[in-house]
């Protein structure tokens, strides 16, 4: 498996809408195991495919000791709600207070297309929100309220991550196109 590069705000694939898996093969499996790596390295506690280039509908997290991922989420939030600091990866340095509901039950698939369920409340719930918007092609900063996301944006304007290209992808200089026989 391999690190990727996490795209930053601004490339387009972070506000497309991610597609469902419908295939739960071996290149799924990859995507899973690629989305760990990634998010572990750099370090986070949540990675979503789009963050990576993928517009599929694939989250990976680590919370509390806990490593998961969840597919085609479908998520029933709790009434309850609160605000807590936020940043993400393809924000690098920035953390706003984003008001997220307090618990959160997910019902997905893993990678084998197993039904799975996440449960919780707190930093579990705000990452599987937070993840889910992603595949949505929502971000936290849409998230803040008026004033405060006119200072994430100057504060994105002055970052000097901001305007960087999105990675090139590259050929395979190999007559099976990086595919193998």
């Amino acid at each position: 498996m391999s690190i990727k590069p996490i795209r930053l705000f601004g490339d387009p694939v972070l506000r497309t809408p991610a597609e469902p898996v419908t295939d739960f093969d071996v290149e799924l499996r990859k995507l899973v195991a690629d989305l760990t790596d990634t998010m572990q390295e750099a370090p986070g506690v949540g990675l979503a495919a789009p963050q990576i280039g993928v517009g599929l509908r694939v989250f990976t997290y680590y919370v509390d000791d806990v490593l998961g991922h969840l597919i085609n989420p479908d998520l029933d939030l709790s009434s309850d709600e609160e605000t807590d600091d936020e940043g993400c990866l393809s924000f690098p340095g920035l953390t706003y207070p984003t008001k997220r509901a307090y618990g959160v039950v997910a019902k997905g698939f893993d990678m084998y297309g197993e039904p799975v369920t996440v449960e919780g409340s707190g930093l579990l719930a705000r990452c599987v929100q937070h993840e889910t918007d992603h595949l949505d092609g929502v971000l936290f900063i849409d998230r803040l309220d008026p004033e405060q996301r006119k200072l994430a944006m100057r504060e994105i304007r002055e970052a000097e991550w901001w305007g960087e290209q999105a990675p090139a992808v590259k050929i395979s200089p190999h007559l099976t196109n990086g595919k193998a026989l």
